[in-house]
């Protein structure tokens, strides 16, 4: 087995390390001591950290603390990574340290490798990179690894979910557009109210997405600032004059984002205020989705003994045991990730107002709920737009069947006999199984040619509008 293995070395003395892997000892160390399955450090924080590499290796030379040669050597090594290359070489659990100083190591040290590799030299070696003093070089994991969150979040809203949201809200604003001029029966307290068009109602879903996708833009305000160069308290030891403002405006170019060196980094280090607040906006997006994809459920109900006002793609069998069954099941997942969600959040939450002086030690947690609930917003919004949303349509005659059955439709009476008259015709003719029509005219409370002048159902929906 020794052929398996390389002996490295750190501050606590020897570990060994399996030969092929471009980790180190450190890395190694954090596997054995925390060997929790699953859950692995998003890959997302992986490339943030690798960019943050590589803007300190470009700020360091600029500086003149880090030679040409070095500075070069870890470009092209976190180049591999950011590309992929090397994913396999990043193996631990987000429930590890709370700072992630494990995985900032993990990363250091595959660098350090990689070079090792570029120049012939043994791995394990660290010649010519040093994963301390060359790669980690004016950083800390108190400043690389909050604004690693700070990047991979700020790019996943960014370019992930914003443009995914973006569809979904123009997918139901084009239903709405579509779908304007059919007249419904409006519901409150799931009893029937009075009408209103199925755009208005789809409008609804509209605007409350538009509302959450600019609170989630807005909550990019406080993720911009970086604590680069605040090392490990905020007091920029160890780091060079305008080492800060030099890696900050590299990572700006190299993601083409506007990150900004934060004003007060130990603000920024000590507390994750903002990340917590982009989190919570996250889950403002899946309270409404979750409102709109239970209304989806509910006007789909069916499709004969329910609302069965929409009609969704069948996507697939939904039964195993009842023939031509068919169920809502993005809807049913929509759910589940944003009920998911709402957890992560309240976590995050907690997470956030457990952190102590001038450092907060569960930054792993925060990164990992705040990206994985990232990811699921964008791919439940694209799959249920795409094989649900898209595809769903008006059941027109089920719709108008419902308009007409409506007592609600009573409340156009009310401004010319009164309420009590009205609210007698609406009690008549439910008792009776009559129209409301034929209520009126047997309680005789107005005439049957006022009744059909006041009583028109699409006038109702624009009361201060004339409808032909």
């Amino acid at each position: 087995m020794a052929e398996l293995i390389r002996i490295e070395k750190d501050s606590l003395g020897a570990v060994e390390v399996p030969k092929d892997v471009l980790w180190g000892a450190q890395t190694q160390r954090s596997l054995k001591n925390f060997a929790v399955q699953g859950d692995l450090v998003p890959i997302a924080i992986v490339y943030s950290l690798a960019k943050i590499k590589q803007a300190s290796a470009i700020a360091n030379h600029d500086l003149g603390v880090l030679d040409t040669l070095k500075q070069d050597l870890i470009i092209k090594a976190t180049k591999e990574i950011i590309a992929g290359i090397h994913d396999n070489q990043f193996p631990l659990t987000v429930w590890q340290t709370g700072s992630g100083t494990h995985t900032n190591m993990n990363v250091n040290e595959v660098i350090s490798n990689l070079a090792s590799v570029f120049k012939g030299e043994v791995v394990g070696s660290y010649k010519p990179i040093h994963p301390n003093d060359h790669v980690n070089l004016s950083q800390s994991t108190n400043d690389t690894f909050p604004s690693a969150i700070h990047i991979a979040a700020t790019e996943a809203i960014t370019k992930k979910l914003l443009p995914e949201l973006k569809l979904l809200i123009n997918t139901f604003a084009q239903k709405s557009r579509d779908w304007k001029n059919i007249v419904k029966t409006g519901r409150t307290h799931l009893q029937d109210a009075v009408p209103i068009t199925l755009g208005q109602e789809v409008s609804a879903w509209e605007t409350q997405l538009i509302v959450a996708y600019n609170r989630l833009k807005d909550s990019l305000k406080e993720l911009y600032p970086l604590p680069i160069g605040g090392t490990a308290v905020g007091t920029g030891i160890n780091a060079p004059s305008q080492f800060d403002k030099k890696a900050t405006l590299e990572l700006a170019r190299l993601t083409k984002l506007p990150f900004t060196v934060a004003q007060n980094k130990f603000a920024v280090m000590a507390s994750h205020d903002g990340l917590v607040n982009t989190m919570s906006q996250a889950r403002l997006l899946a309270v409404a989705l979750l409102k709109i994809y239970n209304d989806l459920r509910l006007l789909s109900c069916g499709p004969r003994t329910g609302f069965a006002e929409l009609e969704l793609p069948d996507n697939e069998p939904g039964s195993s045991i009842m023939p031509g069954k068919v169920n809502p099941t993005q809807c049913e997942s929509m759910a589940m990730i944003c009920t998911q969600i709402m957890g992560l959040d309240a976590a995050v939450a907690m997470a956030g107002s457990g952190g102590h002086l001038q450092m907060n030690a569960y930054k792993p947690l925060i990164g990992f709920n705040l990206l994985h609930s990232l990811d699921l917003l964008h791919d439940a919004c694209r799959n249920s737009r795409v094989a649900m949303v898209e595809g769903m349509k008006p059941n027109q005659n089920k719709i108008e069947k419902d308009l007409n059955q409506s007592l609600m439709l009573v409340t156009a009476l009310a401004p010319k006999i009164g309420y009590e008259k009205a609210s007698q015709i609406a009690h008549h003719a439910h008792k009776n199984g009559l129209s409301l029509r034929s209520a009126s005219m047997q309680l005789g409370y107005i005439t049957k040619d006022e009744f059909d002048e006041i009583v028109n159902p699409a006038r109702m929906t624009t009361p201060d509008k004339t409808i032909s």
